[in-house]
């Protein structure tokens, strides 16, 4: 049994030290020795939009920025207002319903409204 903590982000018991970080081999992860301790910290933290707003499920926010959308040739322009959003884990937090479709879009793209 190893002395290292597990992959915070697939839970590998295969994690070695290299200096001062601690690396995952299995998914190529790398993290701080001291941020293991706030790790904990971070997750509690949540999802915060772009203004640092904590945002929650079933929150109404409002695109900052002209995105582009996959697919499409439409972009979903600024100041449109999404309705009843729903956080999900990924680097897309924020899975929503829009004119466009259905999309997965970054928090930091968004204000709460």
């Amino acid at each position: 049994m190893s002395d290292y903590p597990r992959c915070p982000r697939c839970e590998s018991e295969n994690t070695y030290s290299d200096g001062m970080l601690y690396i995952c081999p299995d998914c190529a992860h790398e993290w701080s020795m001291h941020e293991e301790d706030g790790a904990e910290e971070q997750a509690e933290a949540g999802v915060r939009d772009a203004n640092g707003n904590l945002l929650a499920d079933g929150d109404t926010v409002v695109v900052i920025k002209d995105l582009k959308v996959k697919g499409s040739s439409s972009p979903l322009k600024v100041g449109t207002k999404i309705k009843n959003i729903r956080l999900v884990d990924g680097d897309h937090e924020v899975d929503c319903k829009t004119d466009l479709g259905n999309l997965m879009l970054k928090a930091c793209y968004l204000r709460k409204a």
